[in-house]
């Protein structure tokens, strides 16, 4: 097949993959994304299997996962049942891929993901106190732990450990391990990222596009409340805000850092859309579409917006990475993500009295955000060389 004759998404990939950065960068947010999704099979205070003398079994750690002992209940449920999806997804597809089959692998899917939701909204949340570590030590049960057998909660160490065999990257300052909390972490790193920008792309994108398409007074209306938006710092807007609804008091405390930064990062992309909006407009293709009588909304759906994709995911990309940086930041400052739900500015906070004694709290996250923003970024100049014509051949 010639490279004229390829579909654009295989062209697409095959110039990405030849980006040894962008392939890199792609690597590296898979890795945080397994690290994420899985995190309570690497690191988890209940056992995964127990066995008595009289061969009984039991799984202690799977109440847990669809009912999670957590005040972020809504994101640890989401990562839960992602870590459960996708292997049956991907074994149910492959078992699928006879012909006579391939009809039915949809409606299979659709089935299987309603059929996940049920134990997720029936399962109550119950309350486990229970210290399986010494337990494991004095009784005669086997117990089968996760390698890290240290959950985000516990505080099964000295203050400020250094790391060891037992806990890898040392311990906070009350004892917690840092391993776990880590993991956990980029579980709220990357539900902010993604919820975040993905408010901020939709509300952007919409308002950009038709600002962009009607023009004349809507247009003018819209840039300059944008224009007086963008007169407010954006960090310092965010803390304003999150000042104010901390003091209600809110236990969802992810989902509010969500909606302040998905609802106040939209500014950029609503001018990246109506810029690019005005170009596409007077092309003779929207011409075409306007005499021949088509709906407003279908052209602006089905022939505006995918010909305008290309700065939109790119654009997309890199607002993850704001968003993971400002939710740090905000965590930092204190008014984040609130205890004890584990978060990458948190730990640094942490160490913020005495970042050289209480080194692991500052290497370790800073490390981890560095590696996650260079990821993102990556990825985004990766797909900046692919979408922007003066890269093509």
């Amino acid at each position: 097949m010639t490279e004229q004759a390829m579909p654009f998404w295989l062209t697409a990939w095959k110039k990405f993959c030849s980006d040894p950065l962008a392939l890199t960068g792609l690597i590296g947010v898979l890795v945080l994304f397994f690290l994420a999704v899985y995190a309570p099979l690497i690191s988890n205070s209940r056992p995964l299997l127990t066995v008595d003398a009289s061969g009984n079994w039991s799984m202690p750690f799977l109440p847990v996962l669809f009912a999670p002992d957590s005040t972020e209940t809504t994101v640890e449920r989401c990562f839960n049942y992602l870590m459960l999806w996708l292997p049956m997804a991907a074994i149910l597809w492959l078992a699928c891929r006879k012909s006579k089959l391939r009809k039915i692998r949809k409606i299979a899917l659709l089935l299987l993901s309603v059929a996940m939701l049920v134990p997720f909204m029936t399962v109550k949340k119950r309350l486990d106190k229970t210290d399986y570590l010494a337990q494991r030590e004095n009784s005669k049960q086997l117990m089968v732990f996760t390698l890290n057998p240290f959950g985000p909660f516990e505080q099964k160490g000295l203050p400020h450990e250094r790391p060891s065999a037992r806990h890898w990257l040392g311990t906070d300052n009350i004892g917690r391990d840092i391993t776990a909390r880590m993991l956990y972490g980029a579980r709220v790193s990357l539900a902010v990222g993604l919820a975040a920008t993905a408010i901020a792309m939709l509300i952007g994108t919409a308002i950009g596009l038709c600002s962009g398409y009607f023009g004349g007074r809507f247009d003018l209306v819209v840039m300059r409340l944008v224009e007086i938006v963008i007169c407010f710092p954006s960090f310092l807007l965010l803390l304003i805000l999150m000042s104010m609804l901390k003091d209600y008091k809110f236990e969802q405390s992810i989902l509010v850092v969500i909606m302040v930064i998905g609802l106040t990062d939209w500014i950029g992309v609503c001018r990246l859309v109506r810029g690019e909006v005005l170009k596409a407009r007077v092309l003779p293709y929207i011409s075409s579409c306007e005499v021949a009588g088509m709906p407003t909304w279908r052209l602006m759906v089905f022939h505006l917006l995918p010909n305008i994709s290309g700065p939109v995911l790119i654009s997309f990309t890199f607002g993850i990475v704001g968003a993971i940086v400002a939710e740090s930041g905000l965590s930092f400052l204190g008014f984040g993500v609130q205890a004890p739900t584990a978060s990458w500015g948190s730990l640094l906070k942490q160490a913020f009295e005495d970042p050289f004694y209480c080194w692991p709290l500052t290497l370790f996250p800073g490390l981890a955000l560095f590696f996650t923003v260079c990821s993102f970024n990556f990825i985004g100049e990766g797909l900046r060389k692919i979408f922007d014509p003066k890269n093509s051949p």
